[in-house]
């Protein structure tokens, strides 16, 4: 299964940007990419920036992955206790 992941372009140099995905800072390829800025919403596969996202599409998937995500630890290791 592939996945692609939304992320903020916070600093471009060169065909290299840094991008923020939940507060975790990687470097991405945005040599596929003509126009990326800083600011700018950007699907990444592999490593590579391959398409630029609306913001409000890319916060809502960020979202949906959280809840998935979420679930996921739900269904295999039980209720977090908030309690604790």
């Amino acid at each position: 299964m592939c996945l692609a992941v939304p992320s903020r372009i916070i600093e471009i140099n060169d065909t290299v940007a840094k991008v923020d995905v939940d507060g975790v800072i990687r470097e991405t390829s945005i040599m596929l990419l003509d126009d990326a800025k800083i600011g700018d919403y950007v699907i990444v596969h592999a490593g590579f920036a391959i398409n630029k996202i609306d913001e409000e599409a890319a916060l809502q998937t960020l979202e949906d992955m959280r809840n998935i995500l979420a679930a996921d630890v739900i269904k295999t290791k039980g209720p977090i206790d908030k309690t604790l």
